[in-house]
């Protein structure tokens, strides 16, 4: 499955984008609110031997390349975490290539894989976890049109240190309202 926008192609992960998604995911200060930075190649093996081999399969994650039409480069990923099948929910997840950055490729990105995930995979709950500190993030998916949800106090622990966490949420009857 592959998705196009007018300036993206969206197509799964294979074990042949490991050097180009080492490039972007190792910078520790650019990814500092991201739960994995790997530190090797073998890592981002590892990583991309966990994804899931099949679309919305329960309880797994699923990665997309994000690449450029006009250089044909991996500028990022997104993701999308299919809890189980009954209660229709999913997280999504963004890491852009920091020389990609604030262009619109993340908002691009995101909405070709909402109207995917409402329209073809029946979805009704799309969550985006963001640590509070990431105002890009808040401010990509606020754009968007999800809403905050939830602030839960000290959730994950990060980097070496607790972690606060943002819920935002973008439903399918809001997106129909938004959906421009």
């Amino acid at each position: 499955m592959i998705f196009e926008t007018k300036r993206l192609i969206i197509r799964p992960v294979t074990l042949n984008d490991r050097n180009e998604i080492f490039e972007y995911r190792r910078n520790i200060e650019i990814n500092k609110y991201q739960g994995w930075i790997p530190e090797t190649i073998e890592d981002v093996e590892v990583f991309i031997g966990k994804i899931a081999k099949k679309i919305d399969e329960p309880m797994t994650w699923f990665q997309f390349a994000i690449i450029e039409k006009a250089t044909e480069k991996i500028i990022g990923d997104v993701g999308i975490h299919f809890f189980d099948n009954e209660n229709k929910q999913v997280e999504i997840g963004c890491t852009l290539n920091q020389d990609f950055q604030n262009k619109g490729y993340a908002t691009e990105t995101i909405k070709r894989i909402v109207d995917y995930l409402f329209g073809e995979l029946n979805k009704q709950k799309v969550i985006a976890s963001i640590d509070p500190d990431n105002k890009s993030s808040i401010r990509l998916v606020e754009r968007i049109g999800f809403r905050r949800e939830t602030h839960a106090v000290e959730r994950f622990f990060v980097n070496g240190k607790w972690v606060d966490d943002l819920i935002y949420v973008l439903t399918k009857s809001n997106w129909g309202d938004l959906n421009y």
